[in-house]
């Protein structure tokens, strides 16, 4: 399975699901996305990640007309996703696929993965015949590397991929911080699939931007150590020092972002031991700190009834209790009661559960709301 990445040169790739937006309107900058695109290739890279449902289902659309459109199909490699929560035929997989083929122009998919695999997904996967579906697709051309987005525990990877050896390769959540994590079992699941020969793809190797706005004593330690090195350099490198990743997807929101992921990752360099003991440092001091080990990945907000959104006054709650004790005035606040005039409060929760039962996290966010509520409330 090793040359299921040979075709890229770099271990960075371009997630698609936090895109630069325009400025008070709920649509993506494709203007600032296409300068990002070129300047994403123009250093060598090569791999785009999108899904289905991606910035409100636009995701795709923008890729086509910020890549696809734009330079010839052999430069790149574009992988997108199926998730289970959008059918329930069998014959819906087929409209889902033809669709995304549309709507990107991309004619095939380098990449196509079975999204979000967990227990109850892979019930509804197995029951809809998901893998012989992907495998007919790939026979077909149509896709040229079939795997899996995962988001459970070790045991389950390990009879997945002994019940369907087909799989090319997993994408699994690996950070530094949820790397020992019992909830997430990073490094667990990252030997399951070193295990099974299956190459990984990395996602959330910043956790949603919480290891690029870390608590000042790891900023202090990592700046120490390196003054010229960004704060979520340290994520990244992480992720991709792991000899059997094969690719670190990044969302970046901004040329900035993309300007600073590139310029360390273009000549990648492991971290040395001495640079994995201080992420050791770092992580024993964030756990002291975050309170709530929340992605923003969002999946909880659609299907909300209050529509609260979840993710932002869970980040909001982290910011506020990583402030230094004694600072007074804290900006929290203000954010939350603003967001609050146009979102349901945290209050507002009528406890249905329908966040928990979507959230990869496995987030008790009815409980972390009740603390949200009391903090700002």
């Amino acid at each position: 399975m090793g040359n299921v990445f040979r075709d890229e040169t770099k271990k960075l790739g371009f997630g698609l699901m936090r895109l630069p937006m325009i400025e008070g309107k709920d649509e993506i900058d494709i203007e600032t996305m296409k300068q990002m695109v070129d300047y994403f290739m123009e250093q060598g890279f090569t791999y785009f990640d999108t899904a289905w449902m991606y910035c409100g289902f636009k995701s795709e659309d923008a890729i086509k007309v910020a890549l696809v459109d734009r330079h010839p199909r052999e430069s790149f490699t574009l992988a997108t996703k199926l998730h289970g929560g959008f059918f329930n035929k069998p014959e819906e997989m087929d409209e889902i696929f033809n669709t995304q083929l549309k709507k990107t122009g991309a004619g095939y998919f380098d990449y196509y993965l079975i999204h979000d695999v967990g227990e109850d997904h892979y019930k509804k996967y197995t029951k809809m015949g998901s893998f012989e579906w992907l495998a007919k697709k790939k026979e077909a051309g149509l896709v040229k590397h079939m795997g899996f987005s995962y988001h459970d525990g070790a045991d389950l990877l390990d009879r997945i991929l002994t019940e369907h050896p087909e799989v090319e390769f997993v994408q699994l959540q690996l950070n530094y911080l949820d790397w020992d994590s019992e909830a997430i079992q990073s490094r667990k699941c990252y030997e399951v699939c070193v295990k099974h020969g299956k190459p990984v793809i990395v996602m959330e190797p910043v956790k949603g931007g919480t290891l690029a706005n870390v608590p000042p004593a790891v900023e202090k330690l990592f700046k120490d150590y390196n003054s010229e090195a960004s704060i979520p350099s340290w994520a990244i490198r992480f992720a991709a020092t792991q000899p059997n990743v094969k690719m670190v997807l990044s969302g970046m929101g901004n040329m900035d972002m993309m300007k600073d992921n590139t310029s360390y990752m273009k000549d990648f360099k492991p971290l040395s031991d001495e640079e994995l003991s201080l992420v050791k440092k770092a992580v024993n001091i964030i756990n002291e700190s975050i309170a709530i080990p929340c992605t923003a990945c969002a999946y909880c907000v659609d299907g909300c009834p209050k529509n609260i959104p979840i993710p932002k006054y869970f980040s909001l709650y982290n910011a506020e209790k990583q402030e230094y004790a004694g600072k007074g005035f804290t900006p929290q606040g203000g954010y939350y009661h603003r967001l609050a005039q146009t979102h349901g409060k945290a209050s507002d929760c009528i406890k249905c559960g329908k966040c928990e039962k979507i959230c990869p996290q496995h987030l008790p966010i009815r409980e972390h709301l009740e603390a949200v509520a009391k903090q700002f409330e």
